[in-house]
């Protein structure tokens, strides 16, 4: 099975409907329903996300989403080191390096999950959009 770190532009893509990125993000998800594959997200996404969905949706609705995600995927904890790392790296995007040494110290992910390639350039794990996951699994 393929362990899948997912970052949060995926999540809400999958959480809000945002199209046109929704489908592939759903289609993620499923396959880790359907345990297919494995997903995992670090714990400063749920912050993150409640920050972004409590603008469009009511702080109920928006828990119930995170109640859900939390049941689909298993929660990786943010460490002094990830942070310390994160702020050594020179990633481009402070939250992206947070999420990358997150995934790095977890030693079982085999992919990370975006649609910002271009902030893991540095990474040492594969990297890749939702869209070009499924094709290269499909193929």
């Amino acid at each position: 099975m393929t362990d899948l770190f997912i970052d949060t532009d995926v999540i809400i893509d999958f959480l809000i409907d945002r199209k046109p990125h929704s489908r592939e993000a759903a289609v993620i998800f499923t396959l880790i329903e359907q345990k297919k594959l494995k997903g995992y997200v670090s714990s400063l996404t749920f912050s993150n996300l409640y920050y972004v969905m409590r603008k469009i949706e009511s702080h109920n609705k928006v828990i119930l989403k995170l109640e859900s995600l939390s049941n689909m995927v298993s929660i990786l904890k943010v460490e002094e080191q990830t942070i310390k790392n994160a702020l050594a790296s020179g990633f481009p995007d402070f939250e992206d390096s947070i999420q990358y040494f997150c995934a790095i110290d977890n030693k079982r992910i085999d992919i990370i999950i975006t649609r910002n390639t271009k902030d893991y350039r540095k990474s040492n794990i594969p990297v890749m959009t939702p869209g070009d996951y499924l094709k290269s699994a499909v193929s």
